[in-house]
């Protein structure tokens, strides 16, 4: 999302906002408040704890995650379910005709770009951590006991449930946080806070303890998802350069990775200039696109095809069941806890952060373009990259007598670059694919510190350097701590933890979008029984150098120009 933010960069701040009020924005207006003071003491508190007494913070962390995900981790998978029938809900009734902008806005993107944007999204890290990783993980250990382990029935189970951590699921969640950040900006007038989003429903809570409280669990939970991602791509890094140039692998490596990686991505966000973000952008689209057909032509093409079509069927054929399925055994609850309940979270820690961007780029558009946009393309394009990585890796393990598997037993960081063993260009596609993660890493990390920076200062499309850079350091610290305390699982818990209270916030989300759009004017036009409410105009920018009387634009235009200025890049999956 970097990529799109071009020129948005951070006088004198209203003390108080209230979000039904059109909100005006412009660069140096809006100073961090009370949300980005105790949001850095939060995070600031955590990290200490972990530094000085890490066994004591894996202990309670364990205990709470045990806790949770054995009383209310059911909500992990009701919640990703109700986004997705709410969305369908939306696009197949009257509210699908409804723009997300006045009703004579059109989208400023074709549709080809706009969905190559929205790809871009989400297209990341997570790509090359868990393409091959968890399709070969089930493959080797099917899920639930649905299949013997390595066999073909084994190999459609593993797709189906790689299918099904993400896909519409994953995208769903994103999908509605991105529907109401667009309608709040776009239609309302309100500033890209998450708090203001609730007021149709919260009314005068959302201004005090309360709204602050959300706007805080927002930033918590995008901070550390971020984290993850750190800490993945430091792992897959340091593995890819241990396997190829035989560098040192451990820990330590690791550490150094992410200081290296935070450093040139808090430059790059202090800079304001992202033409050079734009190309990187470019680049990892381009590769991965090379990538994926370079192991589609060059591995078992015949095998991936028709695994991918029978595994569809498989996912589709069971989406209910797989989507309830909940754990009555201690190992089946281990195995929730590393893979679907982290997963599940993992996308609502990045709801807030991937919906900023996709609301961003949908001006314009339908209600219906915008949930078949954000819900079935990208959903297809990630079940062929998994397929294609995941199937190949497979079909290489059933015939050299489990090489990837073994090699991922040994470290899941193996996986990928073992499947590229069995490929002719190993060393080329090896290094490619460190590239890949590389910039990956830098391109979604300055993403994050921008987007935490607008959540921490009410909301404003230009926060402050300082911000910023209070930002990148707290992102690169946390992943360096929490790794150092507990490795990937500490920071898989403290994502899984830190996206709880988002199983609440998201429902209220949708209750209260559906609140608003039976009272906008649009539908009302289609339901003439229902009392007409006016909109509120759109959010107002003020040009530098002027008052808030003076020249104005509003915030959501400038911020889809400059869109496409740049291209598109948001979190990292």
């Amino acid at each position: 999302m970097t990529n799109i933010l071009n020129g948005l960069r951070s006088k004198k701040s209203p003390e108080h906002h209230r979000v039904d009020e059109t909100f005006v924005d412009g660069p140096g207006i809006h100073r961090p408040g009370v949300v980005f003071v105790v949001s850095i003491a939060f995070i600031g508190v955590f990290t200490l704890w972990a530094a000085i007494a890490p066994d004591m913070l894996n202990t309670v962390m364990t205990n709470v995650t045990n806790w949770v995900t054995s009383t209310v981790g059911w909500s992990y998978l009701i919640v990703p379910l109700f986004c997705i029938g709410f969305l369908l809900y939306l696009a197949c009734t009257r509210y699908g005709s409804i723009r997300l902008g006045k009703p004579e806005d059109r989208p400023e993107f074709s549709t080809w770009a706009w969905l190559a944007m929205i790809l871009s999204a989400v297209m990341g890290i997570g790509l090359i951590s868990y393409g091959v990783a968890e399709p070969i993980s089930h493959f080797m250990a099917p899920p639930h006991a649905l299949a013997d382990p390595g066999t073909m029935d084994a190999a459609v189970r593993a797709m189906q449930y790689s299918f099904f951590d993400w896909g519409p699921h994953a995208w769903a969640i994103f999908g509605v946080f991105g529907l109401a950040i667009a309608w709040s900006t776009h239609r309302k007038g309100r500033s890209g806070l998450i708090s203001a989003m609730l007021r149709p429903v919260l009314g005068k809570l959302v201004d005090g303890w309360f709204g602050k409280a959300v706007d805080i669990a927002a930033i918590t939970a995008t901070l550390f998802g971020t984290t993850t991602s750190l800490g993945l791509g430091s792992s897959v890094i340091d593995e890819g350069m241990n396997r190829i140039f035989g560098t040192p692998s451990g820990v330590g490596t690791q550490v150094v990775i992410i200081v290296v990686v935070t450093i040139l991505f808090t430059l790059s966000a202090l800079s304001g200039v992202h033409r050079g973000v734009k190309y990187i952008s470019q680049t990892t689209t381009v590769l991965a696109i090379g990538l994926a057909i370079y192991v589609l032509f060059f591995g078992p093409t015949n095998f991936i095809s028709n695994l991918f079509v029978r595994s569809l069927g498989q996912y589709f054929g069971d989406f209910l069941d797989t989507s309830l399925i909940t754990p009555l055994t201690a190992d089946d609850m281990q195995w929730m806890q590393w893979w679907t309940y982290f997963m599940m979270a993992w996308w609502l820690s990045w709801g807030a952060f991937v919906g900023v961007f996709l609301a961003k780029i949908s001006k314009g558009r339908t209600i219906r373009q915008f949930v078949a946009g954000v819900l079935a393309v990208p959903s297809l394009v990630f079940f062929a990259w998994f397929t294609i990585f995941g199937g190949t890796a497979i079909k290489i393990d059933m015939d050299t007598n489990g090489a990837v598997s073994t090699a991922t037993n040994e470290n899941i960081n193996n996986a990928f670059f073992a499947m590229l063993e069995g490929l002719p260009l190993v060393q080329i596609t090896s290094i490619a694919a460190i590239l890949l993660v590389a910039l990956f890493f830098i391109s979604g990390a300055d993403a994050n510190t921008y987007v935490l920076g607008m959540l921490s200062c009410k909301g404003t499309m230009f926060p402050r350097r300082p911000v910023l850079l209070v930002w990148g350091i707290m992102t690169g610290l946390c992943a360096v701590v929490l790794l150092l305390a507990g490795g990937l699982l500490a920071l898989q818990q403290a994502a899984l933890l830190s996206a709880l209270p988002f199983t609440v916030i998201i429902a209220l989300l949708g209750i209260a979008l559906l609140k608003e759009l039976r009272s906008d004017p649009q539908y009302q036009a289609m339901h003439p029984h229902i009392v007409e409410v006016a909109a509120v105009p759109g959010p107002i920018t003020a040009t530098p150098g002027t008052e808030h009387t003076g020249t104005v634009t509003t915030g959501t235009e400038q911020m889809v120009q400059s869109a496409g200025n740049n291209g598109g890049r948001t979190a990292d999956h």
